[in-house]
């Protein structure tokens, strides 16, 4: 009789690889190696004698089989979870700020995966300006913060680096010889400040028709034709087009998303390492 019994760090290794797209980013939430997440799956992959993912230097794609055992292998994961939480301790919190130049589109994706892998956590997610959620991680009201680098502050863990650039709607055009109307965010918002400050450098006339609460809200007016918005591709939707250089706008830098947490070891460190490789793969970096 062949035993089929299942490994569950193996299925574990599965689905993070099947949800992030990358053995890499798979590891980091782990915190392993890449090699042991692949001698994971090939165990696997035996134990079924079935292939689950093909793998390209290129990209990583669930097999035939892969699809149809994915679902199944998040119940028996899920099902393992609420078995040993009979015996667990009391619930523990995690307060999260996430950056609104942050939160982009798979957020809620994010927090329901984190939410998955330790029913027993109690989430908290706060989303605001970098300025003010750093404030409060100092305060101790969070314990973690991802948000862009801030100036005046060299501390945390570098995730990524993500391109900015000057976005509009592709039906929006600029009307010659007035200023170029932009959209943005209050603040001490620090991405408005370093894009006014560039346009000012460049010698360009522009003008702030619109100020949205939110990066949702810049969108919005951009996507409505309002103006243009210093933004990352990936927080618009699409079809939005980068127009700075044929506006002669100021090349906007890759700003660096930064981790700080003060959790050490544990459930809540597990929890904040397996969001921070999700949040690179959704960054790209």
């Amino acid at each position: 009789m062949i035993d089929r019994r299942l490994d569950l760090d193996s299925v574990h290794a599965f689905v993070l690889i099947a949800e992030l797209g990358n053995f890499t980013r798979a590891a980091e939430a782990t915190g392993t190696t890449q090699s042991a997440i692949s001698l994971k799956l090939k165990r696997l992959e035996d134990k079924l004698g079935s292939k689950l993912l093909e793998r390209t230097p290129r990209y990583v794609k669930l097999s035939s089989s892969g699809a149809a055992f994915l679902e199944a292998a998040r119940e028996l994961l899920k099902a393992h979870d609420q078995a040993i939480s009979v015996f667990s301790e009391a619930r523990q919190r995690l307060a999260i700020g996430i950056s609104d130049h942050v939160a982009g589109p798979e957020l809620p994706a994010l927090i329901a995966r984190m939410n998955a892998r330790d029913p027993r956590l109690l989430i908290e997610i706060r989303i605001g300006s970098s300025s003010d959620l750093l404030q409060s991680f100092d305060r101790r009201d969070l314990d973690a913060v991802v948000a862009r680098m801030h100036v005046g502050r060299d501390d945390g863990q570098i995730l990524s680096q993500e391109k900015f650039g000057w976005f509009a709607s592709p039906d929006w055009h600029h009307r010659a010889g007035e200023p170029i109307p932009i959209a943005t965010m209050p603040e001490p918002c620090g991405v408005k400040i370093m894009a006014s400050e560039l346009l000012d450098k460049a010698g360009v006339s522009w003008d702030e028709v619109f100020v949205g609460g939110g990066v949702a809200a810049v969108a919005a007016a951009v996507m409505a034709g309002i103006g243009v918005a210093a933004l990352t591709r990936r927080m618009l939707p699409l079809g939005a087009i980068d127009v700075g250089p044929q506006l002669g706008l100021p090349a906007l830098p890759r700003l660096p998303v930064v981790l700080h947490s003060r959790a050490q070891g544990g459930r809540r460190q597990e929890a904040i390492t397996a969001l921070s490789a999700a949040l690179k793969n959704a960054v790209g970096a």
